[in-house]
């Protein structure tokens, strides 16, 4: 299993976002992604992440490299993961 590709959906696991799912958009080089989650879905916003602060899931989806937001909700929507992007891998606690 390729861990780090487009499409690959994904847990943060470092910074404000930790706990929440994502997908990779695109692979800028071997230290850092683009990701999103969509923000109206999972909460994550576009942005550049270093992929060691990140856990790749087994889940994927078809998508094209720099998709837009859009594009990726309707990919998830036709794979059917929008429950699995939308759950957060963990609960805050405070």
């Amino acid at each position: 299993m390729v861990a780090i590709e487009v499409g690959r959906i994904c847990v943060k696991t470092a910074g404000r976002e930790i706990g929440k799912r994502c997908v990779i958009v695109d692979v800028i080089d071997k230290n850092y992604v683009l990701v999103t989650g969509p923000k109206s879905l999972s909460g994550v916003k576009r942005r550049r992440t270093n992929v060691n602060h990140m856990e790749p899931t087994e889940d994927k989806i078809d998508l094209k490299r720099d998709a837009t937001d859009e594009e990726v909700l309707k990919a998830l929507e036709k794979a059917e993961k929008t429950a699995v992007v939308k759950a957060s891998a963990r609960t805050k606690t405070k």
